[in-house]
């Protein structure tokens, strides 16, 4: 794989392993038990694709800015942190469950707007920056916004018809480790290219 279809597949992967057990995700679960999944999805997909438009041009500047062997040592880096940070976990604070929960006049503008709100500087974002340094703008943004987008539909649908979370354990520590292989591999990478 090369070019385009690599940054797909690998930004669409990462990002849908980053977002699981996200707050967003538990937003999306939220925003499924007021709200029909369609307009859900709707608003997620619009502040999704603004945002990670937004983080691949800053990525994409990155590398232009930088040799390639430091932006791999960076990049590994900054994945052995997203996998500290997915061990953590997320919790929705009192004021992000309230604007999950209100009703207004648009479900889409609602969900945009939190969506947009909660993923400036969270690690999805972050990740994607990141691959966009390595692999190129446009295939990162369209598979990252794929990936958050997959992710929280998930969320969506398990909530609708189960009603309860994902095992959030078990998630959280497979995203860690997927994080961690992640951020060695770029890492040796940056090695073998210093």
């Amino acid at each position: 794989m090369d070019g385009f279809l690599a940054a797909l597949v690998i930004s669409f992967g990462v990002i849908f392993v980053a977002e699981l057990g996200d707050k967003s995700q538990l937003m999306a679960l939220t925003f499924a038990t007021r709200f029909k999944p369609v307009p859900v999805l709707i608003g997620i997909t619009i502040a999704t694709a603004i945002v990670h438009l937004a983080s691949v041009a800053i990525g994409y500047g990155l590398n232009a800015a930088l040799p390639t062997g430091w932006i791999s040592l960076i990049a590994g880096l900054a994945f052995l942190g997203f996998g500290v940070w997915t061990l953590r976990g997320d919790k929705l604070t009192e004021e992000e469950k309230r604007k999950a929960e209100k009703t207004g006049k648009s479900a889409v503008i609602a969900v945009g707007v939190a969506f947009f709100l909660a993923e400036l500087g969270d690690k999805t974002m972050l990740a994607t920056i990141t691959l966009a340094t390595k692999y190129g703008w446009f295939g990162t943004w369209l598979g990252s916004t794929l990936g958050m987008v997959a992710a929280d539909a998930l969320a969506i649908l398990v909530g609708r018809m189960l009603g309860r979370h994902l095992p959030e354990k078990a998630i959280r520590y497979g995203a860690a480790v997927l994080f961690a292989i992640c951020g060695l591999w770029l890492i040796l990478e940056a090695v073998d290219q210093l």
